[in-house]
C-alpha cells in the first residue's frame, strides 16, 4: 500500500515514520508513505486567502490542492478529506481502507479548505466531533489504524480480539504481575489455568465493556 499525505506541514509526518510498527512496515515494504506540499504548487507561494461573503480566518485555497491530489493520482488511489462533516472513523471503515492501494489523504488547515474540494475527493472522514489545530494529526491516527492491519504488519493474533475488532465488541480487560497491586487484584479466573472458563470470562467481561460504553454514549446524547 501507498499512503500520501497532502499538507502544508510535512515535517509533522517525520516522527510518525521513524517509529514502531510504523517503521517496521516501511522497512518491510508493506507500505510506503509520502508527503506532498500544496505550495509547490502554487506560483506564488499562496496557498490560502480570505473567504468570500466574509469570516474569520483564511481558507484553504482549491487549485493548489487539486494540483496536488493530480501530481500523485492514478486509477489505484482513494482520495480522502480529513474533515468535521465526514461519517466518523470506526474499525469497519479501517477495515475496507485496508483494501485500497492507494490512500490519499488532505490534511485541511486554518479555517478548512475551499468546498469545491467535494468534486476532487472520493470520501470525507471525521475522527470525531471535536476541534484541532489541522488535519495532520487526525490524518495520522487514519493511516496508523489502517496500516497496523496490513498482512505482515504485524501478527493477525495480536489484533484481532482488540476492541471493535470481533463483533464491535470492546476488548476484555488485560492484566500482567504483580497479581496485588494497591489493593486491586487480577481477577483469580485468570490464575488457574483453566482455559474454558479463562474464555468464559473474557466474552461476558468484553460483553458487559461494550454494553458500558453504549450506556455512557447514550447518556452523551442525553446531554448529562
Amino acid at each position: 500500500m501507498k499512503i500520501t499525505f497532502i499538507s502544508l506541514f510535512p515535517e509533522y509526518f517525520d516522527n510518525f515514520k521513524k517509529h514502531s510498527i510504523i517503521k517496521n512496515a516501511i522497512k518491510k515494504n508493506i507500505v510506503k508513505i509520502e508527503t506532498i506540499n500544496p505550495r509547490d504548487f502554487s506560483e506564488d507561494n499562496q496557498v490560502d486567502d480570505t473567504i468570500y461573503g466574509g469570516g474569520a480566518g483564511m481558507l484553504l485555497m482549491i487549485e493548489p490542492i487539486v494540483k496536488a491530489i493530480k501530481s500523485v493520482k492514478t486509477k489505484d488511489s482513494h482520495v480522502v478529506f480529513v474533515g468535521p462533516r465526514g461519517k466518523v472513523l470506526e474499525q469497519r471503515k479501517v477495515k475496507a481502507l485496508k483494501e485500497k492501494k492507494h490512500i490519499i489523504l488532505i490534511c485541511g488547515h486554518y479555517e478548512g479548505v475551499d468546498s469545491r474540494i467535494i468534486n476532487y475527493i472520493d470520501e470525507e472522514i471525521s475522527i470525531g466531533e471535536f476541534i484541532i489545530t489541522g488535519g495532520e494529526l487526525a490524518s495520522m491516527i487514519i493511516a496508523d489504524s489502517v496500516i497496523r492491519i496490513l498482512p505482515g504488519t504485524i501478527k493477525e493474533e495480536s489484533y484481532e480480539n482488540e476492541s471493535f475488532e470481533k463483533n464491535g465488541l470492546v476488548e476484555y480487560d488485560q492484566f500482567t504481575k504483580p497479581i496485588n497491586f494497591d489493593g486491586h487484584k487480577v481477577p483469580e479466573v485468570l490464575l488457574g489455568g483453566n482455559h474454558k472458563n479463562i474464555n468464559k470470562w473474557r466474552k461476558q467481561n468484553s460483553l458487559d465493556r461494550t454494553i458500558e460504553l453504549e450506556l455512557k454514549k447514550g447518556s452523551k446524547d442525553n446531554g448529562n
